[in-house]
This record gives C-alpha cells, structure tokens and sequence, in this order.
C-alpha cells in the first residue's frame, strides 16, 4: 500500500470526480459551441460547472475563465495587467514565488520591466512595511502566492491587496495551493485576478481556472475563437471542466472537516520533533495550510530521506531540486535564511483529505529510525563543520 504525502504536488482524483466526468467521454461528446441541442447540452454543463467553482470561490460565474492549468492562468493574468496599463513598467512579487511566475517576472525583466522581489523572514513571511515601500507610480501589478507551496505559509494578502489599491496597480493571486483548504471570498476581496489548478483539489491534471474580476480591463493571452467569452479560446476540455465542477463542490464540503486534516498534520510534527533531536519546522509560528508541513532534519541529505521513505512506499518531497540534477537547496527555503544543515536535509509532507491516521503514524514510526541511519553515515555530524561553515557562507553571499 502506498501512503501518499505529496498532495501538493499533485492530488488523487476523487471518484465522485471521474464518475461525473465519464459520461463526456463517451455518449456526451458534442462541441459547447455548437448551435445543435446535441452540442447545446453539453454548453450548458460547462455552466453548471462554471457556477460551482464559482461558488467554492465566493465569485460571480461570470468572473470564471476555464483554461489548462496554473501556468498558463498566471502567464494569462501578467500579461492581462501589464496589457490593462502598459504605460506602467514596475512589477513587485516576492523571492519565494512559484517558477510559473518567477520565471515570467525574469523574461519581463529583459524586456525592460522592473521587478521588485521582496524578501521573507525566518518563518517564511512578507514584511507588509516592505510591500508598501516597492510600490511607485508606475507600478503595474502585484503578483503574489496566496500560500507556499513548500512550507504552506499563508501571505496576508487583503493586505497586499488594499497597498496595491492605493497605488493604482492590479493585485493577482497564485491561489493553486490555498483553493479548497482555505475559505476564499472574492467578492469582498481586494484581488483582481486569481488563479487555480484543478489537480491540486482532486480534479485531473489540464483543467484550471483564472478568476477576473467584473470590470477589469481583461486582454486574452491565448487569441482564437470565441470561447469563455473571448477571453481564452479554444475548445473547452469539456470532461475535465465538469470533474473541476465536480470537485469544486466537493472542496467546499470539505472546508467544513478541514481541521481534521490539520489534527494529522499537528500529529505528525509534534511527534516527529519529539522523537527525533535537531530538527525544526520550516515556516512554523506563523499562519500555514492545514495540510502542510516542511520539516528540515539536520546533518543529512533529503534526498536519501525520500529513497528510503520511497523504500517504505511513503510518497514525500524534498526541498531540492532534485528534478533538474542539482543538489542546491529550494530558493523559498534559502530565501528564509535558514542554515545550510536544514535547508539541505528538508522534507515536505502534504496531506490530503485521503490521508488517514495509520498512515501518519506509519511515518512516525519509520521516520526515526531512516534519520538515524542516515546520519550515522553523514561525515557533517554538527554545525561547526568547515564544509557546511563555507556553503552557509557561499549562500549568504
């Protein structure tokens, strides 16, 4: 039995998700746009679906834009802003941000925009003083994560949001963590553009949403056909639409039971730091997801942590970017400042409300003991070691 604690990587589909999307698979296969009834009915499903991420949203349904995924709604919501007030050239996101929207910020930049990256503190937290001295006249949007993927921390960002306002620039959010563990309520919100991926709320992988709120001045990223409205063309991905539907309803049922999940996530930390000496849990003391911990062990290498947790069929994260070949740590983790010997041996754990109590507890009886083998080998026993010394030192440079 595999035991899962990587949902926010990627979420199961909830069976009550693919039963609703199987019928447009198969009998239900008509084109939305389609002026037939044949077609007709499956537009009108696509509404449906519309009104009930919606709902989960506290938005209007008129405000939600169906796409692929998180990328490309964070891609779709630069430009947008950029395109609403192209005489503003100054762009503020924070040093911890997502690629799918770093990455942006730094092809902007050789564009010829400013960014301003702000910092975090030891917990992983915006400054608000920091966020009002970025903002200038020509500051064209704020474009901030609604909560930290790898530590879960939550940005307050009504507060970003109002400094944004008074400034005169548009306030988007990455939301692809926070949707459906987190209340939201839009329509009293001071945020201009949100966006969501269906597969971290248990819908498939290539269906997402971008909410834009009524009013603002919207500019297509993706030009074509007449689909949501002229706001993002091509052929709706009607199946997948109907599972977000599916599990945007779903998710907000959840929200009630939430705390649940954060009783298994406390359960896991505090037993963890309890059974196992020098270690801490990165963005802890502030505001998080209930779902999320990132727990950094001293003296060892994440990496080897998720090889043998892999070995005990227990699915986690590293704060490494393990994926690209590098041995360097997550940038959120180095932008918390915190010391060599636990950005390198950090491990995330994200839990699901698929996750049960014996599942937590089998990682709390495994964990010790991979700890401790791991760091009877490990040549770097403490935090006085020359080598660890010179990486803090290459890394606070």
């Amino acid at each position: 039995m595999v035991i899962y604690l990587d949902n926010n990587a990627t979420t199961r589909v909830d069976p009550a998700v693919l039963e609703s999307m199987l019928p447009y698979l198969s009998d239900l296969y008509g084109n939305p746009s389609s002026m037939h009834s044949f077609g007709g009915q499956v537009g009108a499903a696509i509404q449906d679906a519309r009104a009930q991420v919606a709902e989960l949203l506290g938005a209007e349904e008129t405000e939600i834009v169906f796409n692929s995924c998180g990328s490309e709604g964070n891609n779709t919501a630069i430009h947008a802003a950029l395109a609403a007030q192209p005489e503003k050239r100054h762009i503020v996101t924070t040093a911890v941000e997502h690629p799918a929207i770093l990455s942006v910020c730094k092809h902007l930049e050789k564009k010829g925009y400013t960014v301003t990256y702000l910092s975090v503190d030891r917990r992983g937290q915006l400054d608000l003083m920091e966020v009002e001295a970025a903002m200038t006249g020509g500051t064209a949007l704020v474009t901030t994560m609604y909560a930290n993927n790898e530590t879960g921390v939550i940005f307050p960002v009504e507060q970003i949001g109002a400094i944004a306002k008074e400034c005169g620039a548009t306030f988007h959010v990455d939301a692809v963590q926070a949707v459906g563990k987190v209340p939201i309520h839009l329509q009293s919100s001071t945020i201009d553009l949100l966006t969501l991926s269906g597969h971290k709320l248990h819908a498939p992988k290539g269906i997402g949403a971008l909410y834009v709120r009524r009013g603002f001045r919207f500019r297509p990223f993706l030009l074509g056909g007449h689909q949501e409205r002229g706001r993002r063309a091509g052929t709706q991905n009607v199946p997948s639409i109907i599972g977000l539907g599916t599990a945007a309803d779903l998710a907000r049922e959840h929200l009630a039971t939430v705390d649940q999940e954060r009783q298994l996530r406390d359960s896991l930390e505090t037993q963890l730091l309890e059974l196992i000496p020098d270690c801490e849990v990165n963005g802890g003391g502030t505001m998080r997801l209930p779902n999320t911990t990132n727990i950094g062990f001293k003296y060892i290498e994440g990496e080897a942590i998720l090889f043998m947790l892999n070995q005990q069929n227990i699915c986690a994260s590293s704060g490494s970017a393990c994926t690209s070949g590098s041995l360097d740590p997550s940038h959120v983790l180095m932008a918390m400042g915190l010391p060599y010997t636990i950005l390198h041996g950090s491990i995330r754990f994200s839990l699901s409300r698929f996750t049960t109590e014996a599942e937590i507890q089998q990682v709390i009886t495994v964990m010790p003991g991979i700890v401790e083998k791991l760091r009877a080998i490990s040549p770097f026993n403490n935090d006085q070691s020359d080598w660890l010394q010179g990486r803090d030192l290459a890394h606070s440079v």
